[in-house]
């Protein structure tokens, strides 16, 4: 500890960061308290915390956008969650800001996404109660599911920049909102490259105006967004106005060509038939659930533990297990 108090690398965070940058120092703590180690800021600590955690590892075997797709090269959630967590920590580093609380937030902001990405999602907020989010969820994952019920016990920071991730309300830190940015920019270039890869796009239907603006590959256009991020977060985050309305027309241009196209999404409605089986049947047999969920039913009710137990599920474990309750088995006569 220095004499102030603070650890090595809150020190150095201190000295080197820019003045509007988020100290590890300065968080607004844990649920539980726990005491400091010199060699890992509380930012760092959530990172590794997210890094091994079961969800997270249960990410790369959850869809991006393609269902169920042919090929080793084709995204999954989680190296959707790795590119974020790249791009986040490029812009964070470029601005002096704090890089792991913006890697932590980026790790830990899709744990609590569905099976069969959106239209999992789509799925689980018809049939709960209340409703579903997959960044709430997210939350849920960290604060109450992971580690036996106890969850990671992370900072108040990183838990408010997985929950504002997308949509609603902005998070409270400049590293929280890179993540929001980073995001959006993951997706939209990572899933043109599979959609291109899967012959729904071609890069010549990329509108004239955006390859020069923004570039000729996902890779190029990464690059040039990040560079307008960089440009246009000198006072709050956001993008260089002059590349703003080319990246929004980008993303239109992606809900219209490849989100809302039917060659895409020409399976949803099986996942939506499926997941909807498996919620109802294990509303109508809570005690078919784990036993770990247990407790959620009491505390929470059975909905919510379904719920629960269907968003950690991989694609193909819902699979497997809407086989086992729904598909017939073969079965022989034994003679002797």
């Amino acid at each position: 500890m220095s004499e102030k108090g603070y650890t090595p690398w809150e020190e150095i965070e201190r000295q080197i960061l820019s003045p509007r940058a988020s100290l590890s120092a300065e968080s607004r703590g844990r649920d539980r308290a726990e005491e400091p180690v010199p060699y890992r800021t509380a930012y760092q600590r959530d990172r590794d915390r997210i890094l091994h955690c079961k969800s997270f590892r249960r990410l790369k075997h959850k869809t991006q956008v393609f269902l169920a797709p042919e090929g080793d090269h084709y995204r999954t959630r989680l190296t959707h969650t790795l590119e974020v967590a790249q791009i986040a920590r490029t812009i964070a580093r470029a601005l002096r800001l704090n890089e792991d609380l913006t890697e932590a937030v980026a790790l830990g902001h899709d744990l609590g996404h569905t099976p069969f990405g959106h239209a999992g999602e789509r799925t689980l907020r018809k049939c709960r109660d209340g409703g579903f989010h997959h960044y709430e969820q997210s939350v849920r994952v960290v604060e109450k599911l992971e580690k036996n019920g106890n969850g990671l016990n992370l900072t108040w920071e990183v838990r408010d920049g997985i929950l504002h991730h997308t949509g609603g309300d902005e998070a409270a830190t400049p590293e929280g909102r890179i993540v929001r940015w980073a995001d959006k920019i993951a997706y939209v270039n990572h899933d043109m490259d599979d959609a291109i890869r899967a012959g729904v796009l071609r890069e010549e239907d990329v509108p004239m105006e955006l390859h020069l603006a923004l570039g000729d590959s996902p890779s190029a256009r990464i690059d040039t967004l990040v560079m307008a991020m960089i440009k246009g977060s000198q006072e709050d985050i956001a993008m260089d106005p002059e590349i703003d309305p080319y990246f929004w027309d980008l993303h239109s241009f992606m809900y219209d060509y490849l989100y809302f196209n039917p060659k895409a999404k020409s399976e949803e409605s099986k996942v939506d038939g499926m997941l909807t089986a498996l919620f109802e049947y294990y509303v109508k047999n809570p005690d078919k659930l784990p036993a770990e969920y247990a407790l959620i039913r009491e505390r929470d009710g059975v909905d919510v533990a379904v719920c629960d137990y269907i968003a950690g599920m991989t694609d193909n474990f819902a699979l497997e297990m809407y086989h086992e309750l729904y598909v017939p088995r073969s079965w022989a006569i034994k003679l002797y």
